[in-house]
Formats: C-alpha cells, structure tokens, sequence
C-alpha cells in the first residue's frame, strides 16, 4: 500500500480542480458523521471533489490499488454510514453544490449532490414549486445525503420521503464508470429500478453524484397547528393511534417530550410552557373551511385523550418557532451529554406500547431517555443521555439501546424508519432481516461490487465470499 502522503500525492494529480485534504485535523474531521458511538478510523486522505468525473477518477484509483471508498455528504447522519474505516479514502461531495435545472412546466430540477435541502427548497420555491421532504438537518444535510439514507421528515406522514420524490440520479459505480439511472417523466417502467435501489443503499451500490426530483406545486396550502400538552407519554401515544383511527392525516405529527423541550427553551429561549410533561404538535395544511375542519377534529381527539391547554395556531410565525423546537430538539439534548439516537419505527397501533416500554427499558437501565417523534408514521427518536467521561452509563445505554430495537422487532417494527443501518443497527439489521435475505443483499453487493470498494460494512450485515 502507498504511504499517505503518496496517496494524496496520486490523488492531487487526479482531481485538479478539487481539493486532497490529509492533515491531521482533516483526517479527523472527516473520519466520521454524528453518531458519537460509531466506530471509525483515519482515512488515508480526504477528496473534495467538485465533479462527477473527479469522482470516478478516485473510486477507479481507489479499486486498482485495493482501497476503499467512504462517500460522505454533510456529515450529519446519526448512524455511522459516513465513518471511515481502515485502508479508506473519504470522497465529499460538499463542493457540488450547483442546482442545475429546473423545469416548473414538467415540475422537477436537478441537482447536485452537495446542495443543502433548504437551498433546494428556497430556490424551488421563488418557482412557486415545493420540495416537501424536509428531514430536521434540512438546514444542513445535503440531496445527496438524503437520497443515500432514504432521509424522512417532518411532513413525510403525509407527502412521503426522499424516495417518493426521486425520479432519477447520476451515479458512480463501483468500477469508476458512471451511470445515468431514471427518468424525467411522470411514469416509466423500462428495466429494474435501479433508482430506488440506490436510494437509501448508504453508498455501497454507487456514489451518487446528481439527483433529479419530483416537485410540487406551493400554492394551494395553508399551514394550521395544533398543539396539546399531555400528562404521560402513554397517553399522548394513544392520541397519536386515535388520529390514525379517524382517518385523518395531518401534514405533521410530532411528538416532544419534557427532556427536550426543556433542553430546547434552556438554549434557544423560545417561551416555551414549563411543567408539562409530553407535547403533541400536528399541522393540517388543507385550505379554507376543510383545513379548519380537521383541526377543530385533531384538537377534539386531543382533549378526548387526557390533551390539554389545546391551542391552534394559524400566525407563520408562531408555528414556525414551535416547529423550530421540534427540529433543534437533538442539538439541543447534544449539550447534556453523549447522545445514543435511536430511530425505530412501529406500526401506528403500537406506538402507546413501544412509548412504555422505552419509559421501562429508561427505569430498568438507570439511563435518562428523551422523547422525540415522527409520531404520525410510528417513527420514534428516543434519545439516550450519557454524561461525558461516564463509563458506567454507557455500558446501560447500550444495553437499553439493544433492548428498545428488540422490543421494536417483537411489536412488527423495524429498526431503522429514515437515519440508515450505518454500522449502529448492524445486530439489530441482522436479526430482522435473517439471513437468507442478508444473503440476496450480499449477491447485490458483490454484483455491482464485486471487490467490496464502496463504503464497506454499512448498510446490512455483510457475509464473508468464499
């Protein structure tokens, strides 16, 4: 193997109009994403890339020589996707930020993968056009990020995720040849879709380099909140269950808990009510009589089920700082302590049971739990906190951590609903999928990757080749 400062030499060569970073607080910087307990080592070097051609050039030098191949967006995934490993060279696509088209005749633009969400949006929306998927890094996280991780968000109980809104993507593969995978119209069924495939793959099938997405009209909405405070975490959950049972879908669905909201006001000083216990927050975005209709209907089922201080908001302003707790909630929670973020999703019905069982996995373990949701879909955030330089509570975390992604499983859950398998819910993937199907993602794997390049060990537990 190259010494390091031969392989940054090598790759200076290859990307000209880009940048080879391999000193030390570089190496370090780039070595790994947000999840605080996610193994990960030095890479070899970092490349900035700011082409699709650079890209290739570095995965093709990178599969010659037996190295691997971490491609990483903004950083912010919570699941060890974009940690280096051993023998790596880490590719950011933060530099390919240019939004190269947008068609509001045929509603879609094409990007690159570097573009933050927000910008994306921003820059949709001077169209009248609305790109809905907004995970809580929107601000931060890049489209090409979101489409590797298949990211969700706030309003994706109702307008769906990343996937829904892909119609295609410019992809490197793993022998450095790129592929154009997709379409620009409305349908299209020629071939495998491989463009779902890709998308929420962690990397390990093709770096994608370009995104072409589906967009929505703006107008036509009008944003209503509706916030209900609630006395456990029981009984919000069975708010929650009884939004689903009448049929409603709101544009959102949050779930907050004391921890949080605490956390939140501490830093950001938003006002927000003290001693409560749970805080239930939906949205319907329905104009007109219809809007105002499901919001008298979603304030009744709070007050039915224990909700109380119910209040509806229809002020921008006022709804967009409560949405703002909500989506600051895990930086906030950052400054308590070491973060262990975990991201089950359960069926709808079993939201209520997986919440007591998360407060009894907190009890057991002798660890503090914050409660954050995607309520509306079953995707829940429990958040465990670790005092820094605690070693004892990290062995409880952890032993909490596993127990909650158990009790996901036995409730017809998965382990993962938007931040990926990573390398965190590599046993919990495992046990979920079995091992036949582990064994049909490692023929895809090893099909389109054949010498393991792309992002090893991520996404699914991989098996040894004979």
């Amino acid at each position: 193997m190259e010494p390091e400062n031969g392989v940054a030499a090598e790759l200076s060569h290859l990307v000209p109009n880009g940048t080879v970073l391999n000193d030390g607080p570089s190496l370090e910087k780039y070595s790994h994403d947000e999840a605080q307990w996610a193994p990960f080592a030095a890479p070899l070097a970092v490349v900035l890339a700011r082409t699709t051609q650079e890209v290739a050039a570095v995965v093709r030098y990178a599969g010659e020589r037996g190295i691997h191949v971490v491609p990483r967006g903004a950083g912010t995934g919570l699941s060890g996707g974009a940690n280096s490993m051993e023998n790596s060279i880490v590719i950011s696509l933060e530099l390919m930020t240019a939004i190269r088209e947008i068609n509001s005749a045929d509603g879609f633009a094409v990007a690159e993968a570097g573009v933050i969400n927000d910008s994306l949006r921003q820059t949709v929306a001077a169209q009248g056009l609305w790109y809905p998927p907004d995970p809580a890094s929107y601000k931060t996280s890049t489209i090409g990020g979101n489409a590797a991780t298949n990211a969700g968000g706030i309003c994706c109980v109702k307008y769906g995720v990343t996937r829904d809104y892909v119609l295609g993507l410019t992809v490197v593969l793993a022998d450095g040849e790129i592929a154009h995978l997709g379409r620009r119209t409305a349908k299209g069924v020629t071939g495998y879709d491989l463009t779902s495939l890709m998308i929420g793959s962690e990397g390990t099938l093709g770096i994608i380099t370009e995104v072409t997405v589906k967009l929505l009209p703006l107008s036509g909405r009008e944003d209503r909140a509706i916030i209900g405070y609630f006395p456990s975490l029981r009984a919000a959950g069975h708010a929650i269950a009884a939004v689903k049972a009448a049929g409603i879908v709101p544009s959102a669905l949050e779930l907050i808990d004391s921890t949080c909201l605490r956390a939140v006001d501490n830093w950001l000083h938003l006002g927000l009510p003290e001693n409560v216990n749970v805080m239930l927050l939906a949205s319907v975005d329905e104009p007109g009589s219809t809007g105002e209709l499901l919001a008298n209907r979603l304030a009744s089922i709070f007050l039915t089920h224990g909700g109380s201080h119910i209040e509806q908001a229809t002020d921008p302003k006022k709804t967009e700082k409560l949405f703002l707790a909500r989506r600051m909630a895990y930086p906030a929670l950052e400054r308590l302590g070491q973060i262990l973020t975990e991201d089950i999703c359960v069926p709808r019905s079993a939201v209520p049971d997986m919440l007591s069982r998360i407060e009894a996995s907190a009890a057991k373990y002798d660890v503090v739990i914050a409660n954050i949701a995607h309520a509306g879909d079953g995707n829940l955030h429990p958040q465990i906190i670790v005092p820094h330089g605690d070693v004892a509570s990290k062995a409880r975390a952890k032993l909490a951590f596993d127990e909650i992604v158990t009790d996901c499983r036995l409730l017809g859950g998965t382990v993962t609903g938007e931040h990926g398998v990573g390398l965190l819910k590599l046993s919990g993937a495992a046990a979920e999928l079995g091992q036949r199907v582990i064994d049909m993602h490692q023929s895809v794997k090893n099909a389109l990757d054949p010498n393991g390049t792309l992002n090893p060990g991520k996404a699914f537990p991989h098996t040894h080749r004979n």
